[in-house]
């Protein structure tokens, strides 16, 4: 089943984290690919439009981040239509979070472009456990919380620790398997081939060269047969 936003709602971490609930949402919501989401500036937005201009990525190696011109491919360079009800929490965003032109929208705490790696590790996979989606959190009492998860064999494993925050940590680190980042595409493309979009017009904003790709990889058919039966009892 497509992630919807409400979904993860729970997943949102407070500014000090590193994390607003305007990136989660456009990130949610919309085509994009990491590096594309990196590499945001304000000159690809166009809000009185309703639209974000995939224009240029960023490319980390050994650490280090630097922003390309374009995407990996001519179909890459594409515009994104931005819901309306959007727009507000990104032009809220903007007010709270100024950046200079040339800097990242969403960027790290010294203004440079976020890195995977550390966002993983320090950003999405401990709001994963917050949201529910990781692991099990326990509050035992006002000192203790009580960690659970599942190792790479299998095993259910737990541990208590003395604060949430610790036991979020652990969880993050140890537990196998979790929402990937990159799954939020999946589930954005199966939300639209479902919702009846037409794949030569998800094809275009997911950016893809073939619409083959588009439905061979990025697309998970729900079981919901629901549309199927309408359009069957509509013929009579």
């Amino acid at each position: 089943m497509p992630f919807r936003p409400v979904v993860l709602e729970g997943m949102t971490v407070q500014p000090r984290g590193g994390l607003w609930p305007g990136k989660w949402i456009t990130w949610v919501i919309q085509a994009t690919r990491w590096g594309e989401v990196a590499g945001l500036r304000l000159d690809a937005l166009d809000l009185d439009r309703t639209q974000l201009r995939v224009i240029r990525t960023v490319v980390e190696v050994s650490g280090h981040t630097s922003f390309k011109p374009y995407p990996k491919s001519s179909a890459g360079r594409r515009t994104v239509p931005l819901p309306s009800w959007l727009v507000p929490i990104i032009r809220e965003h903007l007010e709270r979070y100024p950046v200079p032109a040339e800097a990242p929208i969403y960027a790290n705490a010294v203004g440079k472009p976020l890195r995977r790696t550390l966002f993983r590790t320090r950003v999405w996979r401990p709001a994963l456990v917050r949201a529910g989606m990781l692991g099990t959190l326990t509050v035992i009492d006002d000192k203790t919380v009580r960690a659970g998860w599942t190792d790479a064999t299998g095993a259910t494993l737990t541990k208590e620790f003395p604060t949430e925050s610790a036991a979020v940590l652990h969880i993050a680190k140890s537990c196998n398997g979790g929402l990937r980042f990159h799954d939020l595409r999946h589930s954005y493309a199966t939300w639209l081939v479902d919702d009846g979009v037409p794949v030569n017009m998800v094809q275009r904003v997911m950016g893809h060269e073939r619409s083959s790709t588009t439905l061979d990889l990025y697309t998970r058919r729900t079981d919901d047969h629901g549309r199927i039966l309408q359009a069957l009892d509509d013929v009579c």
